[in-house]
């Protein structure tokens, strides 16, 4: 069966408050770093999944991301996805 590699990249929606993301901004300042007028923390969730096809691993990781990985109410999400057992060849 197919290995399929993926990266579920995760963030705040843009109307949700990012205290991390300012409190970075601030200590970037601190630390000498000038001019980032915005700053957003999210996370990468990286995934090997087994599946028939390409469809089939979309379907799993798109129900994984919805459901598990990000909050839909506050966090959007994006995917990733290649066919990992190809990548070496």
């Amino acid at each position: 069966m197919p290995l399929y590699s993926a990266r579920v990249l995760v963030s705040l929606r843009p109307s949700v408050l990012d205290p991390a993301g300012e409190a970075t901004r601030a200590a970037a300042g601190r630390l000498g770093v000038d001019g980032i007028s915005r700053l957003r923390i999210g996370k990468a969730v990286e995934v090997e999944l087994e599946a028939p096809d390409e469809a089939t691993a979309r379907e799993q990781l798109e129900l994984l991301s919805d459901r598990l990985l990000a909050n839909p109410v506050i966090e959007n999400w994006t995917l990733e996805l290649k066919d990992a057992s190809s990548a070496g060849a």
